[in-house]
């Protein structure tokens, strides 16, 4: 089991940059491939990306590609994401959890109820807002 923080969200207008951290206590990081969530205020929660143990593959949602970046730092035991190009359909309460059975990233795309089965920890949230 592992124990997961958030931190790093804020407000941002349209366009701008933040960086999410999700630092990891009670268990190594390299033992763990961590998804990346959101959940909208009225919406269902969406996968929006996956990094896996090793921290070389990376998998994102077609929402997210090319603006967002998950990395790992293992001496920080820390999980980031790294959200450009922001837009206000981004506005979301942002989660990260863990896998440890796969030895492979789950596909951010997974449904809700696959996604609550193979991630066993979870952090609180974090909110982002992005708006003018």
């Amino acid at each position: 089991q592992v124990q997961l923080v958030e931190s790093g969200g804020g407000w941002v207008q349209p366009g701008g940059s933040l960086r999410l951290a999700c630092e990891a206590f009670g268990s190594t990081l390299d033992d763990y491939n961590i998804g990346w969530f959101r959940q909208a205020s009225e919406k269902e929660r969406e996968g929006i990306a996956c990094i896996s143990k090793s921290g070389e593959t990376t998998l994102y949602a077609d929402s997210v590609k090319g603006r967002f970046t998950a990395s790992k730092d293992f001496a920080e035991s820390t999980v980031y994401l790294q959200m450009d190009s922001l837009r206000p359909e981004d506005t979301a309460i942002y989660y990260c959890a863990a896998n440890r059975e796969f030895d492979f990233c789950p596909d951010p795309g997974i449904a809700t109820t696959v996604a609550d089965a193979v991630y066993g920890d979870w952090g609180q949230g974090t909110q982002v807002t992005v708006s003018r």
